[in-house]
């Protein structure tokens, strides 16, 4: 059962490795991989002094930082908010409603995020002019994109990061709370001093996750919302070499910049490992 699984990762992870040698050669179709000239590191130093790959860096940082202080606490609070409701039948319908943004694709949530969003004919910016305030061209704005990212990633993701929590909290043993009614503990008291003592193990591990995930921006969200007039805030590394690798065709380039970003990556997940494991008796390794 696990041969599938063993074969699929090393087709399309491990073999794909290969290419990854295009960031060092000045890469030509015609001529190939092998048959291309070798150029050492010079698409690397042509990223670290371009000023376009600078700016599209901090973007990613800002907004992958933004995403995870409100993204990663928002799906605990959640769980928390959920696993206090009695009425089961309530509680399956807020869990359905709050899993259905996942399972939408970022093309048809774009479409319709333009049309809420529209200064025109959006019901947002309606409301705004009937507060006799001016409408407000979110998606064109470099003072409001980075919050409509978050925003919208927020509302998208948060009932189905909730269902690892959910999960540990069915494994919380009854009997602990239980003895804290009995020694008079009220609800905030249970939850302060069992659930999240509790959902640590859990938290620490998805942190970890989270973090190391800073720099892997999301592409479909980003790509389908934004615009040239938001590029000084909004392009981040997967839609800059998107454009310079598929669009130019600077395919060496573009495999140095996926390099960086992968290394990148690495760094931060063993960095928070490391930081987790000290503090703490969880880790990933």
């Amino acid at each position: 059962m696990f041969i599938p699984v063993v074969v699929f990762y090393i087709i399309f992870c491990y073999v794909p490795m290969y290419g990854v040698i295009i960031a060092f050669k000045d890469y030509n179709f015609a001529k190939g991989i092998i048959g291309s000239s070798w150029i050492g590191f010079e698409n690397f130093e042509r990223m670290f002094h371009s000023e376009s790959f600078v700016q599209v860096f901090t973007n990613t940082l800002l907004i992958s930082l933004y995403k995870l202080i409100t993204g990663f606490p928002a799906p605990i609070i959640f769980a928390l908010l959920l696993n206090e409701l009695w009425n089961r039948k309530f509680k399956k319908v807020v869990q359905t409603i709050s899993y259905l943004p996942y399972f939408l694709s970022w093309v048809v949530l774009g479409g319709m995020f333009m049309q809420l969003l529209s200064p025109s004919s959006g019901p947002i910016n309606a409301v705004l002019k009937s507060m006799g305030i001016q409408p407000i061209f979110f998606l064109a704005d470099v003072k409001w994109f980075r919050s409509v990212l978050v925003v919208t990633s927020l509302w998208k993701g948060v009932g189905w990061g909730s269902i690892i929590y959910l999960a540990a909290l069915t494994g919380i043993d009854p009997e602990l709370y239980e003895a804290a009614i009995m020694d008079g503990a009220g609800k905030w008291k249970q939850v302060l001093h069992i659930t999240i003592p509790s959902l640590i193990p859990v938290m620490t591990i998805m942190f970890i996750f989270a973090v190391g995930g800073v720099i892997n921006d999301d592409f479909d969200q980003i790509f389908n919302l934004y615009n040239e007039a938001v590029y000084s805030v909004g392009d981040v590394i997967s839609t800059y070499n998107y454009r310079v690798g598929l669009i130019s065709n600077e395919y060496g380039y573009s495999t140095a910049v996926g390099l960086f970003k992968n290394i990148i990556a690495i760094v931060l997940l063993a960095a928070a490992n490391y930081i987790t494991k000290r503090f703490s008796e969880y880790g990933i390794w």
